[in-house]
């Protein structure tokens, strides 16, 4: 009796500490997505009034790209920027005159990978509530500019939409 009872018990420690294997899971949202490991240099680098000058991507004279799910990239061109650093907020603006105005609050962060990652955030919600948003690449950046890197597929095919950057003050 002692012996079964001894492999009973052998057994279920066996099993027990055996590791289990798990299905990859999907990934987070993004508002989901830590914050504890940020690039502070690049965000303080980011910090102030910004605008779009240009939007390019290969064949963007025959393609149409809806930007951050708002307009087409065009009417980005112009478009002013506003990012406070030390709290991740800040705000955008479409002016575009042959496109219809757009004005947001936002938050954002560029984690150690180099990625920004952005929240439009609708009027009247906390980024807590907003379960959507966009990572891009960070690019060039410089005092006076930089570039923010969308990729999209386009027939199949990855393309990346580079939105420039130009401090404005």
């Amino acid at each position: 009796m002692r012996k079964i009872l001894l492999i009973c018990t052998m057994a279920i420690l066996v099993f027990a500490c055996k590791t289990g294997t798990t299905a990859p899971t999907a990934p987070e949202p993004v508002s989901n997505a830590p914050m504890n490991k940020l690039d502070k240099t690049s965000q303080v680098g980011m910090k102030g009034n910004w605008q779009i000058t240009n939007v390019a991507y290969p064949g963007s004279d025959y393609i149409k790209v809806n930007s951050f799910n708002l307009a087409d990239s065009k009417c980005f061109v112009g478009s002013t920027w506003k990012f406070i650093s030390n709290n991740n907020k800040g705000n955008m603006t479409l002016n575009s005159p042959n496109c219809t105005g757009f004005t947001s609050d936002i938050t954002w962060y560029v984690n150690k990978e180099g990625q920004f990652v952005l929240k439009i955030l609708d009027e009247g919600l906390k980024s807590k509530k907003v379960k959507t948003g966009f990572v891009l690449g960070v690019a060039n950046q410089s005092e006076n500019s930089f570039q923010l890197i969308d990729k999209i597929n386009v027939g199949s095919k990855p393309t990346d939409v580079v939105y420039q950057f130009q401090r404005i003050n």
